[in-house]
């Protein structure tokens, strides 16, 4: 048998072990179930008064979270139910920013005795808001942190939790909502005086999530070291994967002590919540707003990768695959072949919880070429070993060698996945690279790589990557 058809042959008996992996997990979980609220995916319709002004303007500026009491009401029109006293903060590391969001996310705490029973929110403490935002016409996203500041995103937000649901990979519950917003401290021709009516989506609180995943608290970011000592391969190996299905890298997660890469040297743990109880602790991925598959584009984009990596010069594919790629930088053949197996044997019920969700129609397709890039880039052996580089080697400007291309940086990484050859001359070969490391990220500028090709050293590259690292 051939090496070739050795793999296809591992991947095939991988395939049919692993289908019943998530499956397995989910029968296995002792945790509580999730509150009423989450048993449907339908809109729900709910309706906040509070002094929303008062909550925003000193809510910005407060070291403390700010507080306002308000009314949540929630049924049919003429005939709601209301929960009263309910305290509202302001949350968010940067929505919070009055340079990004108008309308920044909230937070609802139940007032402890609240009659819950037999409403949606039955069992619940508090509750997540995704709001709108902002009330920006177009696909512009801000400035600073990358959001599509209207209504669309939180419908879109909602599906990506939807999606992973489907997956069978920890995380949040969600719901799409549509919110009429009652200001009791509504100022002159403010929106004529009129409730704000957004859509919204309603989020799972943290501690709900842990319990349900079979914890019994959370590790704080000062308290985790590194996946490597406290999650299970397979929870990693799927925490990184669905990120780079949705294009989102507004995560970190430190996977090994010495991992520096991108955010990880300073977060070991960001956007990722850590459920621990009994044995391993679980990865709880969370917060897609500034993911591709939600607000659209990136606007760092031409400053790490190269549209020109794949065919189509879709910046949907190459954020896939970009972040697919490092983890081969980061776990064996084996799991990564496993990752692969346990995807793929949900690839049907991603596709039916994306063409069920409720969301915009252009957001439809977003998400859907992220998943199609998604599918493609793990569908076989070739497809996701890519060549890469096993040997740190310089990049030149021609075949003829010369001056290396921003050496400032110096060779190009061990990891860095390229194209096939565009040319060959001799042992040098022409590729698009794809900084997969974020080798030359910002601050640094290398335009031979982020827009153009370069040439290296054929003997530097193999699909066998990273078994072949260091033998040829």
């Amino acid at each position: 048998m051939t090496g070739t058809a050795s793999r296809r042959s591992g991947f095939r008996h991988a395939l049919a072990a692993l289908a019943l992996v998530p499956a397995a997990l989910a029968a296995g979980q002792t945790g509580t179930a999730p509150a009423p609220l989450f048993s449907s995916y339908d809109v729900i319709n709910v309706r906040l008064t509070a002094p929303f002004n008062d909550l925003i303007e000193k809510g910005r500026v407060s070291d403390e979270p700010y507080e306002v009491l308000g009314t949540l009401g929630y049924g049919l029109p003429g005939a709601q139910s209301t929960i009263e006293g309910v305290k509202l903060t302001l949350r968010g590391h940067t929505s919070i920013a009055e340079t990004e969001c108008s309308f920044p996310k909230l937070k609802i705490q139940f007032p402890h005795g609240a009659r819950t029973d037999g409403s949606p929110f039955a069992g619940m403490t508090s509750l997540k808001i995704g709001t709108h935002c902002g009330d920006s016409t177009d696909d512009t996203v801000t400035a600073k942190y990358g959001r599509l500041p209207n209504e669309l995103a939180p419908h879109r937000e909602a599906l990506v939790y939807r999606l992973l649901d489907a997956l069978d990979v920890p995380t949040l519950k969600a719901r799409p909502a549509r919110i009429t917003y009652v200001f009791t401290d509504t100022r002159s021709g403010q929106n004529g005086g009129k409730p704000l009516v957004r859509n919204a989506m309603l989020l799972e609180n943290n501690e709900s999530a842990v319990r349900r995943y079979g914890g019994d608290r959370e590790v704080t970011e000062n308290d985790f070291t590194n996946a490597h000592e406290q999650f299970t391969t397979a929870d990693t190996a799927a925490a990184a994967f669905v990120e780079a299905m949705i294009g989102n890298f507004d995560w970190c997660l430190k996977v090994t002590p010495g991992d520096k890469y991108r955010c990880n040297a300073r977060h070991p743990l960001w956007n990722i919540i850590a459920a621990a109880g009994a044995g391993r602790a679980r990865p709880i991925v969370y917060d897609f707003d500034v993911s591709g598959a939600v607000a659209g584009s990136h606007r760092w984009f031409a400053d790490v990768y190269n549209d020109a990596f794949v065919e189509s010069r879709s910046h949907a594919a190459v954020e896939v695959v970009g972040q697919l790629q490092h983890t081969r930088a980061v776990f064996g053949r084996a799991d990564l072949d496993a990752a692969r197996a346990r995807f793929n044997a949900k690839k049907a019920a991603a596709y039916a919880a994306l063409d069920a969700g409720t969301v915009d129609v252009r957001g439809r397709e977003n998400i859907r070429h992220y998943l199609d890039a998604f599918f493609e880039a793990i569908a076989s052996d070739d497809a996701f070993y890519r060549p890469a580089v096993i040997r740190a080697t310089p990049a030149y400007a021609s075949a003829a060698g010369g001056a290396q291309v921003c050496s400032a940086q110096g060779p190009v990484p061990v990891g860095t996945v390229v194209t096939e050859p565009r040319q060959t001359s001799g042992k040098m070969i022409e590729v698009v690279l794809l900084d997969t490391l974020w080798h030359w990220a910002p601050p640094v500028k290398c335009p031979a790589v982020h827009t153009g090709t370069v040439w290296i050293d054929s003997s530097a590259v193999s699909r066998d990557y990273p078994r072949a690292v260091g033998t040829q």
